[in-house]
């Protein structure tokens, strides 16, 4: 029996969808105006998770993601770009849809645009006027309406919720104040408004800016109002489970409660609030505004993006994480073992075994992973019992015991497994091993049959010191690439993120020499080194507890816009730039 925490009544609840097993679930899209990062993915790869495990049960789900296509940062960046803000929004839309294809999130059911529900928006915004829960900034004299006033818009600023004729305003989050961890809209700072916490549905256009008309003036919507009207658009005024990131508690799914149920008059709007847990950096939560983050497109640049996922299911999605190279190094190691298991039951040759005696079963397994599941989706139990599968295969293979019939229950398992969580049975590049090493492991095996087991580990020594690790198997040795270590500097433990750059220009000296100055002008120690062979070494070293705010935003610009393909949120940083 599901159980799932709801975030509005604080407590794990049987999940009963309101039509049986129909499910209509939201969750909060982007905000299109630059490249999202892990943190938002975070919040995707579970409810992908989610919705797939619900489906997986026999549910019908229905899964609804908005795409915010008009926002205050939407058009500040098309400004500061000097572009049409359509433009840069369909851009950044692509790239977040790029990424989604590339982690697998594909159990979307539709991605609606608010540009494209502007007359639900306006119908919901003209609906709460009338029930008297919004009013226009300035307000209006009597007795007059919006047309007639439609040459003083310039004058006006929106309309907007008055919270304090919704008395359950504050049921979500359980205050009706802003806190530090919250997001917000800066189109609800106007000075004139009735209550602090009063919020806009629609904001009067200035010049230049993106505008549609409306019974109360040409204008734009408000953040809160586009998930509201989306969702009674496809689901009616009351649905199943709206998800999104912790930080959306307040006050943005506070007000969708607080519109919703003010137009329907029933409540409540949503059986099942999820949240998940913010992804951190050495405890901060990451965000672009502290320059604190990675984006999916250079974490992809760098590592597969199996592992993403896989680092986000091994935590419950309630509980926060912290990113750390180090940590994401581990989840590296993990699924190693996971893919070496697998490769061995598919080579399986083998091997005779007591007949009356049941060694290996995935009943047993597969009713725990299920009651982690049903549990509040407790990722991290049920991954646990992969890794209890795993042992417990190497240990009867190390015997001789495990039958081909095992190997393909076993097998048949795991793909079921996968079906919800999409980190196992990835399609991986083959790893392409140099022919020296391959001709040092063919030397190092022939020592081994003439038991010369000093040679032998001197051939291990020199593939380790050219960067392999060499692993010795009953289905004979298997190479992989060693992992990169973390390094000492000084006092301090440093992480030497490697970008390679190929610089096709010939004016080096300048390219360096430019870099340089920058970095003297910005009071950053900056040190070059020259090498054999024209190559060029530029160590940049970052001390994090050194770095204002300004700094971080020059960081952000030269990883964007100078010489780093990755952005990372470890500090202190040292970039290595090679020439070769």
């Amino acid at each position: 029996m599901l159980k799932l925490f709801n975030s509005l009544t604080r407590k794990k609840e049987i999940f009963r969808p309101r039509e049986g097993k129909k499910v209509k679930m939201f969750v909060c899209g982007p905000t299109c105006y630059d490249f999202s990062h892990i943190g938002h993915a975070r919040t995707y790869i579970v409810f992908d998770m989610i919705s797939k495990y619900l489906r997986e049960r026999g549910y019908d789900v229905f899964y609804l993601q908005n795409i915010t296509d008009v926002d205050d940062k939407i058009i500040d960046r098309a400004i500061e770009k000097k572009v049409f803000w359509r433009d840069l929004n369909r851009k950044f839309e692509k790239e977040y849809l790029k990424d989604m294809k590339a982690l697998n999130i594909n159990s979307v059911t539709k991605y609606a645009r608010a540009t494209e529900h502007i007359k639900e928006i306006i119908s919901q915004v003209k609906k709460l006027l009338e029930k008297g829960f919004a009013y226009q900034i300035p307000e209006l004299p009597k007795g007059a309406k919006g047309e007639d006033e439609g040459n003083l818009h310039r004058l006006k600023d929106g309309i907007y919720y008055d919270i304090s004729k919704f008395k359950d305003y504050g049921k979500l989050s359980k205050r009706t104040v802003l806190q530090a961890e919250d997001a917000v809209s800066r189109i609800d700072e106007a000075k004139e408004k009735r209550n602090k916490g009063d919020f806009c549905l629609w904001k009067f256009s200035k010049p230049g800016e993106p505008k549609w008309k409306s019974p109360f003036g040409w204008g734009r919507p408000g953040w809160h109002i586009e998930d509201t009207a989306i969702t009674e658009k496809y689901f009616g005024a009351q649905y199943d489970i709206h998800g999104g990131a912790k930080d959306l508690i307040f006050p943005h799914h506070e007000a969708e409660i607080a519109q919703m149920e003010a137009i329907s008059g029933k409540k409540p709007t949503v059986k099942y609030w999820l949240h998940t847990g913010f992804l951190t950096v050495k405890g901060q939560k990451m965000a672009k505004s502290r320059g604190n983050f990675v984006t999916i497109k250079d974490f992809l640049k760098t590592h597969p993006a199996r592992i993403l996922r896989f680092f986000v299911l091994k935590t419950h999605y309630r509980s926060p994480i912290d990113y750390s190279e180090k940590e994401i190094e581990q989840v590296k190691r993990q699924l190693e073992r996971i893919d070496e298991f697998i490769d061995k039951i598919k080579n399986l040759k083998n091997t005779k075994r007591v007949k009356e005696v049941n060694l290996f079963s995935t009943s047993a397994y597969a009713s725990v992973f299920e009651e982690a599941l049903e549990d509040d989706f407790n990722t991290p139990k049920a991954i646990a019992i992969i890794f209890d599968l795993v042992n417990r295969g190497n240990s009867l293979i190390a015997q001789n015991k495990l039958t081909q019939a095992d190997a393909r229950n076993i097998l048949e398992f795991l793909k079921k497994i996968d079906k919800v969580f999409n980190f196992i049975f990835w399609e991986k590049p083959k790893e392409k091993i140099p022919g020296n090493i391959l001709k040092l492991v063919k030397e190092r095996e022939k020592y081994r049959q003439q038991k010369k087991w000093q040679k032998a580990d001197e051939i291990r020594k020199r593939i380790k010191e050219i960067g392999y690790w060499i692993k010795d198997t009953k289905e004979g040795p298997k190479i992989k690439p060693r992992s990169e270590n973390l390094t000492a500097f000084g006092n301090q433990n440093v992480l030497f993120y490697k970008t390679f750059v190929k610089f096709l220009l010939r004016g080096k000296k300048i390219i360096l020499a430019s870099l340089k100055y920058l970095f003297e002008a910005l009071h950053l120690p900056c040190l070059i080194l020259p090498l054999e062979k024209g190559a060029f070494v530029a160590f940049f070293l970052f001390v994090f507890d050194k770095i204002d705010k300004s700094l971080k935003s020059y960081q952000q610009f030269l990883a964007r816009n100078i010489f780093l393909l990755g952005q990372y949120p470890i500090h202190p940083f040292l970039f290595l730039i090679l020439d070769f």
